[in-house]
């Protein structure tokens, strides 16, 4: 408490997490802000353990450490200060720690460095993105506009074409699909990169592609169809413990009719059927895993 900040602390409802592991999930995937780095952690090797050392530390997370996989990315607050971006000092640090507590398969892609990577759990293919590392400043007004990075894009391109999973789903800190410019949605600061994203998807005729994201501290099921009538969502599960938003834009275009939530909770995915005609079940549940709405659906062939 001391070194929190004032006000309403951070964190709270920890009973979330023995109740996704009463679920018995065969795998956790966190999508980012999984540790807050406070002002104190930022600049120094032993503070930044330190922060990610008391959080894996937390009683109620310990059963569901132990019980099941988990695969990660990570979003501004477990990789720097607030809305951190490339020119943070300290991003190998952070990089050196996430490679310490989390046990991805990979970690950056071709030789660029960060924490790009992917996964297969059954038939399901996982892609995941690095939204910080080689981020220019959301602010910065000269110079190419780029979150993920051409680099970066053109390696999922690649993936999700060769990909022959039933659905694709890309995790990445921030929203994609969200149309409202506000915060740190891809379309505020990056709307050039998004439409080239979702461009490149349509050309490849990519179909089954899914977006997992977080950030925003509420949960939404976005969903777009592009100009070969092929459906994309974005489904954002947050927050699990850190605050809640309490005033959420109304004007996103592609959010499905609700599914909004403003409390703390989490999401299972459940992925069944036969080859050619398999379902993803999305179930929403509240920190004392009260269900609290679901939808099913069904992969595009």
């Amino acid at each position: 408490p001391p070194y929190d900040r004032p006000g309403i602390p951070y964190g709270g409802e920890y009973q979330i997490f023995t109740n996704i592991h009463n679920l018995r999930p065969d795998v956790m995937l966190w999508l980012g802000d999984n540790t807050y780095l406070r002002e104190v952690d930022w600049f120094s090797r032993t503070g930044i353990l330190h922060r990610y050392t008391h959080t894996r530390s937390l009683p109620e997370m310990q059963p569901l450490l132990a019980s099941t996989h988990h695969y990660a990315l990570w979003d501004d607050h477990d990789f720097g200060p607030d809305n951190s971006d490339r020119s943070f000092v300290l991003k190998n640090i952070t990089l050196e720690a996430f490679k310490l507590f989390w046990g991805n398969l990979t970690y950056g892609i071709e030789n660029q460095p960060g924490i790009t990577s992917h996964f297969q759990w059954n038939d399901i293919d996982f892609f995941l993105l690095d939204n910080r590392y080689h981020r220019n400043p959301d602010l910065r007004q000269t110079g190419e506009r780029a979150m993920l990075g051409k680099q970066q894009i053109e390696w999922l391109i690649d993936a999700l074409v060769n990909s022959k999973a039933p659905f694709k789903m890309v995790a990445v800190g921030g929203q994609v699909l969200n149309t409202s410019p506000v915060h740190e949605n891809y379309i505020h600061y990056y709307p050039e990169e998004r439409a080239y994203l979702l461009k490149r998807i349509e050309e490849e005729d990519i179909k089954n592609v899914i977006f997992l994201t977080g950030d925003r501290h509420h949960t939404e099921f976005d969903q777009y169809i592009n100009a070969r009538g092929n459906v994309l969502y974005d489904l954002t599960v947050s927050p699990l413990t850190s605050g809640f938003a309490r005033n959420v834009e109304t004007n996103n275009e592609y959010r499905l009719e609700g599914t909004l939530v403003q409390q703390r909770n989490f999401g299972l995915l459940e992925f069944s059927g036969k080859t050619g005609e398999r379902k993803l079940g999305i179930r929403i549940f509240d920190a004392d895993g009260k269900e609290l709405w679901n939808r099913t659906i069904q992969s595009q062939q």
